[in-house]
């Protein structure tokens, strides 16, 4: 059912990797999502059974929701604990980059990670993989999620078998996140070949889902009703949405990192509506916009957040960012729908 995503001498050269190995290191990119998250818990649950005590490196906060995750409490924070993830970091002798396909989306991670002389393997699913110097690189854009692919990955070294609900359960819930539910990015026979197999690992796949999407607080929802009601922005005419959120917006409904997880795809509910924008200043730093996208069926707005928002993604799913005032971020919004006028109608 799953065809080999490795080569016959890049499986052999990565478990000859793994063998000589004496300090793993696994990362991921900066705001740590679900898939990010499940990728490096469950690849290094598989370390494990090589007898391996890999270390997993984050560069900031993830989000409470995914907090639950078996292996996450011994997480490090490259921001709480930067002389103890450089140390990791310089001892290693083999780093996985996992979910980015980039080092500088690493953030301040990025000059530890560069410096650092262990071997570098990428497991990845976006587009235009740039990590210099991998002695194995796994990028397939088809995949729903990097998740899939360290499933795939483990079944075709035959470590499947060995594997528990340690494993299960974050490979599980990233391949969720990454497809908002099995909602876009899911239709392929495979992604449902591979939830058959985890189900056979005793998870819970409904309680997954509860811990995730049904785990917010209060000022969690009334921040999705405020936006709904007073900060969405609808263009009827070229089927397009967009909403800002401010400090200000942020701090009257005391935002911690994963309140605005999905809010993005909620204008999609509407009837016709072919793209949402998400505009949101960072909590910190001032002149700095993060920008989510979403769209449904062929409209591409990888290709808006490449053009006018510094960013990428997939198809259905895109991000990026801006160094400007909101007030010019809407600018540069409204810019990027009219532009793409014509694909959105």
């Amino acid at each position: 059912m799953l065809n080999d995503i490795l080569s016959p001498a890049d499986a052999d050269r990565l478990l000859s990797l793994i063998d000589g190995a004496k300090n793993i290191v696994a990362c991921c990119h900066v705001n740590p999502d679900g898939d990010a998250i499940g990728a490096c818990l469950g690849w290094a649950d598989y370390l494990r059974t090589h007898g391996k005590e890999p270390q997993i490196i984050v560069p900031d906060q993830y989000p409470d929701f995914l907090q639950w995750m078996p292996g996450s409490e011994k997480i490090v924070r490259y921001d709480k604990h930067k002389d103890e993830a450089d140390a990791m970091l310089a001892q290693a002798d083999l780093l996985f980059c996992l979910d980015f396909n980039q080092i500088a989306r690493t953030d301040a991670m990025a000059p530890a990670i560069e410096a650092s002389a262990a071997a570098r393997v990428l497991f990845d699913h976006h587009l235009s993989p740039d990590i210099p110097s991998c002695a194995v690189t796994v990028s397939d854009t088809s995949a729903c999620s990097t998740c899939e692919i360290v499933f795939r990955i483990v079944w075709q070294l035959g470590g499947f078998g060995s594997m528990g609900r340690g494993f299960a359960a974050p490979v599980y819930c990233g391949m969720m996140t990454d497809t908002g539910g099995f909602t876009y990015n899911s239709t392929r026979p495979e992604v449902y070949f591979i939830i058959s197999q985890l189900l056979t690992k005793g998870i819970d796949k409904d309680k997954i889902y509860r811990n995730v999407y049904n785990n917010y607080s209060e000022n969690r929802m009334r921040l999705v009703g405020y936006v709904l009601h007073r900060k969405l922005v609808v263009d009827a005419e070229r089927h397009a949405s967009y909403f800002t959120l401010t400090k200000r917006d942020l701090h009257d409904f005391h935002f911690i990192k994963g309140d605005a997880e999905g809010l993005v795809n909620m204008p999609l509910q509407i009837k016709g509506m072919k793209l949402s924008i998400s505009l949101r200043e960072d909590t910190y730093k001032d002149n700095l916009i993060w920008v989510s996208l979403r769209s449904v069926d062929d409209f591409p707005c990888n290709k808006m957040a490449e053009m006018f928002f510094g960013g990428g993604g997939h198809l259905n799913a895109s991000g990026g960012r801006l160094h400007c005032s909101m007030a010019e971020a809407v600018r540069v919004t409204k810019r990027a729908i009219r532009h793409f006028e014509s694909a959105l109608k």
